[in-house]
């Protein structure tokens, strides 16, 4: 949808973004919380999205596993933000709710609506108010955006109602987080791209 937003457009709105501090995992209501490890074997944190999980590709939803959840926790919650987006408030990529407690991982492509062949979690809406993965698609020319993967182990509380947002998710999981984690990928259309590796390494099972 916005790569059809014209260079001299995306460079003009060029520092207009949400901001990191809107990002939820800064958010104060959340409380102090412990770090999980949270990570990718498509790119290592910070490195640039391979293609094929933007709309620029296949539009499918990168695999990311993750560590050192808390024993007292009772479900996981992640979301996926842009706080790069040139709006009021990030974008919001991705809402799972409720995923199962203790280390795991999401699958390539996993990030569907419910009932498409998902594994396992309530799939919520994304900013443009569907189900699912949202593909990073930032304007040509507004620089490189950072998408932030951000994973909450939650201790006991209330649930929530189907296909959640962002919003109900937040107040869902206010003074209940135990443990987070955050991982970030790096995209963007008329600028440079990186020379070097973008993969992380798997850390050997044992």
């Amino acid at each position: 949808m916005l790569e059809h937003v014209p260079g001299w457009l995306g460079k003009a709105l060029k520092g207009l973004r949400a901001g990191e501090e809107k990002l939820a995992i800064v958010q104060p209501g959340l409380g102090s919380f412990a770090s999980l490890n949270l990570a990718s074997p498509a790119f290592a944190n910070g490195a640039r999205l391979p293609e094929r999980f933007t709309a620029d590709g296949e539009g499918v939803s990168p695999p990311l596993f993750w560590t050192g959840v808390p024993a007292e926790a009772v479900r996981l919650a992640l979301l996926v933000e842009d706080a790069d987006a040139p709006t009021p408030s990030p974008l919001v990529h991705a809402v799972v709710w409720d995923l199962p407690a203790g280390d795991g991982e999401l699958k390539e492509g996993a990030i569907v609506a419910d009932g498409e062949g998902g594994e396992g979690g309530d799939v919520g809406r994304n900013s443009y108010l569907a189900e699912g993965w949202l593909p990073p698609d930032p304007p040509t020319g507004h620089g490189v955006h950072h998408y932030a993967f951000q994973l909450f182990a939650l201790g006991e509380g209330p649930d929530l109602k189907r296909n959640p947002s962002r919003s109900a998710m937040l107040k869902a999981m206010s003074g209940r987080v135990l443990a987070a984690g955050v991982l970030t990928g790096t995209y963007s259309r008329g600028e440079e791209k990186p020379v070097g590796p973008a993969t992380a390494a798997v850390p050997a099972a044992g």
